[in-house]
């Protein structure tokens, strides 16, 4: 049996003439009474009902018949939280019934007919429970004492609460239990990691049914039942641009095949680090012995450094429910840029050296022929040996193995071009001053282009 104020038949043997207008307890909070399910909607349940509580109708009896009936002996049925029995007795009232049955209630507990009344043969004495539930309306949690028999019941009394009404089961480990059957007589929907699943009988509590379905608990993962035509007419909005007709067809199926639905959600708890570039610096040092025309000189290289966010976010079935800031700050520091300049300055240059008239025998032996005479008019003074600083460091004998030799970094098809024999490293330095200057007077600054203008000469 499940909600007495559904049928209007008698109560515990009342006459068709007694007053059928049923005492409803209400829902409170977890200091009011326990609250009855009262729903039309449950009256299309193939499960057997409750009888209607009789009204108050005073029969008058007198007292010799009282007596005797009290004494006589009956047959009632018994319900006691669903359990269904039938009684023999000679108990002249619900009160005695209950006592001689040892069925103890509470004060938010539910007795119909109440204790007081007397107890007549071919009644029904229906008992039901009062449980503190914990439920979620809108978002909103909180617990009331409910006398439902089932989680159907429960739902179906609350549903004047809240568009989204659900019973919250409580979590303990790997377990989850209510204090209340999912559904009496019927079986339950169990819908868990995007599949739903029937199982078959709904009285035999969560754990057993999600064993039976083989859904494990994770330790965070929350459990709640809600009815299964509210969980439809989502799943239908979601995939009516899918497939509408399909999406609306599966979930009317789902939900007329068993009204409640057993709902695992898959919570996971993570700390996601986001890392955001610092950008370094850069620094110029000085060096004294560096020329300071000179371009800096990179040192060391820089690097950026890492600023790193951590948040603790919790996802419900893969979507983000909340996120919270755990720790921010830099953890990889940037690495400066060092440039060096120089401060040192260039030394005058020194007086022009005279090179001495080589003896016709000596021209001849050495196989070279005289330096061209050079215009020197257009070189200002002490460029040559600026020129010479800038390609090879002042150096008359530099042999960089790339072609280039000597202070002005001669090749040699233009060394052999302007006279010179050998290598032009192997010359002194006022011979290759002298084929530069003779080169120079031919073809220009031109002849070094990076040196000549960097020193203003091109």
């Amino acid at each position: 049996m499940k909600n007495p104020f559904h049928r209007t038949a008698d109560a515990a043997g009342a006459p068709e003439s007694a007053d059928t207008n049923p005492q409803t307890p209400f829902e409170t909070s977890t200091d009011g009474p326990a609250e009855s399910p009262q729903s039309p909607a449950t009256t299309a349940r193939r499960r057997r009902r409750w009888p209607l509580v009789a009204g108050a109708t005073a029969v008058v009896l007198l007292a010799t018949g009282a007596v005797a009936y009290g004494n006589a002996r009956k047959t009632v049925q018994l319900d006691v939280d669903g359990q269904i029995t039938t009684v023999t007795t000679f108990a002249g009232s619900v009160e005695g019934l209950l006592a001689e049955q040892e069925v103890a209630v509470g004060d938010r507990d539910l007795v119909v007919p109440d204790v007081d009344s007397a107890l007549r043969g071919g009644g029904d004495v229906v008992v039901r429970y009062g449980r503190e539930v914990p439920v979620q309306v809108d978002g909103s949690q909180s617990s009331v004492w409910l006398t439902a028999l089932d989680a159907d019941e429960a739902l179906t009394t609350l549903a004047s609460r809240g568009s989204d009404v659900r019973l919250v089961a409580s979590r303990s480990g790997e377990r989850a239990s209510l204090p209340i059957r999912l559904d009496a007589d019927g079986p339950v929907n169990v819908v868990a990691d995007g599949e739903t699943k029937v199982a078959p009988d709904g009285s035999i509590g969560i754990d057993a049914i999600l064993d039976q379905q083989g859904v494990q608990l994770g330790d965070l993962d929350r459990v709640h039942v809600e009815k299964s035509d509210q969980i439809a007419a989502a799943q239908a909005d979601a995939a009516a641009e899918a497939a509408p007709a399909a999406a609306t067809e599966d979930a009317e199926a789902a939900a007329d095949a068993a009204p409640v639905s057993l709902v695992v959600q898959r919570v996971k708890v993570e700390e996601v680090p986001t890392t955001t570039a610092v950008p370094f610096e850069t620094v110029t040092e000085e060096d004294a012995n560096r020329f300071k025309d000179l371009d800096p000189a990179v040192k060391q290289e820089g690097a950026d450094g890492v600023h790193t966010t951590v948040h603790r976010v919790t996802t419900v079935d893969g979507v983000e429910e909340s996120r919270e800031l755990v720790s921010e700050g830099v953890t990889t520091p940037p690495v400066n840029k060092i440039l060096v300049q120089g401060t040192k300055e260039r030394p005058k240059p020194e007086p022009k050296a005279t090179t001495p008239q080589r003896s016709s025998s000596s021209s001849s032996s050495s196989g070279a022929s005289p330096a061209p005479a050079a215009d020197l008019g257009s070189a200002p003074e002490g460029v040559w040996s600026a020129l010479a600083q800038c390609e090879s460091g002042g150096n008359p004998a530099t042999n960089t193995g790339n072609g280039y030799y000597g202070l002005y970094q001669f090749s040699l098809p233009t060394w052999r071009a302007m006279g010179g024999s050998g290598l032009p490293s192997e010359a002194s330095a006022a011979e290759q001053t002298q084929r530069a200057q003779a080169l120079q007077a031919r073809s220009g600054w031109g002849q070094w282009p990076a040196c000549a203008r960097k020193l203003g000469l091109l």
